[in-house]
């Protein structure tokens, strides 16, 4: 009976571990979905993107009080979750504290740790007034109705309790030290929970363990349900936020990429000594698809993009499509993505392994026509992105779909073509007229 509690406690972890595996290898079988392509250039300045933006959140203090407010979240969930470590080792081998010989130098990270909870609760606590009561506007979007809003609560509301069961599991260890309880040593320094533990002064010593045993369990158990529902939450992007800024675009972000098949065409037109009209060699590659309808059109690395959107509308407010009334929100494009794609994963989840046709697509069931055709192609969204997302390449490859495949562009944009292929210029003059500008 002694070691029931490490036995559970070992049992509980194996299945969180296994559940987070899991979920893992879904998400890759969902980004796999989309187009393998080969990122092998500029190691040494994608790292440094990766250190630079992932890590040291430079483009999230662009804006200093959500930047500001966000590194304390971020640095002070991610060093106190170090003392997880302490947790699993104590939990599996049923000692208390195994750290405690390190002396000085473990009262001194534990006394960090509480202070960066306090401020991790600050934080959350103001995040959530800017959310509800203050109501930013980018936090209230249509897109953002419904489980979006739900989802960003519900992440702040675990992260606060998960920070007050930390200080209330402290404040019970230093009340049961001060009392000289078994198991509890000497150990640790506590700037914030001996406030705490000031309250728990009446309890007894039955009473005392209980509580800290309840917060421990408590404290574990919740990491490990949130480490789970990372895939479900736009907090993914805690995880993916490393990969995703490594695979950034480095290019100039006006510089839009080429259809290999198109480039191939316009070289052949170029080519004096071609013969335009000599039939296809019969082991030349069928044309490919030109641009996206759906989510397996895209490439791996903007299916990763969706996953890593943390719905944070900076990219929404800084769209100038956006601002002046207009439908398109760089943040929905990406969260309908997202959404075509675990839709198209539950669809290969009931298969087999296999998609079956279900008569949706990303381009028309999630993302219409009057949203594609709104964007400037400013770049002002993957400026704004603080993980290095590019709505901008998805909402082009659809254009070049609705373009190349179905005809489907704007009559001002067919007439635009069309008086450049017939007249050499955008403008519906005759060719012999086109440079008469110049003269005035």
């Amino acid at each position: 009976m002694d070691y029931l509690p490490n036995i559970l406690f070992t049992i509980i972890l194996l299945a969180g571990i296994a559940f987070f595996v899991k979920n893992v290898r879904r998400l890759s079988r969902n980004i796999k979905v989309g187009k393998s392509i080969s990122i092998t250039d500029n190691k040494s300045e994608r790292l440094k993107n990766m250190a630079r933006i992932a890590i040291g959140q430079s483009k999230m203090v662009v804006r200093p009080v959500a930047g500001i407010l966000h590194i304390l979240v971020y640095v002070g969930f991610i060093i106190i979750n170090i003392e997880v470590l302490e947790i699993i080792i104590d939990g599996i081998f049923g000692t208390h504290r195994i750290f405690a010989p390190l002396g000085m130098a473990y009262d001194l990270l534990i006394g960090a740790f509480e202070i960066l909870a306090l401020l991790v609760i600050v934080a959350v606590v103001l995040f959530w007034l800017r959310r509800n009561i203050i109501r930013l506007k980018r936090f209230i979007k249509p897109e953002m109705k419904g489980w979006p809003k739900q989802d960003g609560n519900l992440i702040l509301y675990i992260e606060l309790v998960l920070m007050l069961l930390f200080l209330t599991m402290n404040g019970a260890d230093y009340q049961l030290q001060q009392m000289g309880a078994e198991h509890y040593t000497q150990a640790g320094m506590f700037p914030v929970s001996q406030f705490i533990s000031g309250m728990l002064g009446d309890m007894s010593t039955a009473s005392l363990i209980v509580l800290e045993r309840i917060a421990w369990w408590l404290h574990i158990v919740g990491i490990l349900f949130f480490l789970n529902y990372l895939y479900y939450s736009k907090h993914l992007h805690i995880l993916l936020a490393f990969p995703n800024t490594y695979y950034g675009k480095l290019k100039p972000k006006g510089q839009l990429e080429n259809l290999e098949a198109v480039t191939k065409e316009v070289r052949l037109m170029m080519d004096p000594s071609a013969d335009p009209f000599a039939a296809p060699a019969e082991d030349a590659p069928v044309p490919e698809k030109f641009g996206a309808s759906d989510v397996m059109d895209l490439t791996r690395i903007q299916l990763l993009n969706a996953y890593t959107c943390t719905e944070c509308g900076r990219c929404t407010s800084e769209c100038p499509a956006n601002i002046t009334g207009k439908k398109l929100s760089p943040r929905k494009i990406m969260m309908d993505t997202r959404d075509r794609l675990e839709e198209v994963g539950k669809n290969m989840e009931a298969n087999k392994g296999e998609f079956v046709a279900d008569g949706k697509q990303l381009l028309g069931d999630y993302i219409s026509h009057e949203e594609l055709w709104a964007c400037t192609s400013c770049n002002a969204c993957t400026e704004a992105c603080p993980v290095s997302i590019d709505p901008l390449s998805i909402i082009m490859d659809m254009r070049q779909y609705l373009v190349m495949e179905q005809s489907a562009a704007p009559m001002d944009l067919n007439n635009m073509m069309g008086n450049i292929e017939n007249n050499g210029a955008p403008w519906p003059f005759n060719q012999m007229d086109r440079l008469n500008w110049a003269n005035e």
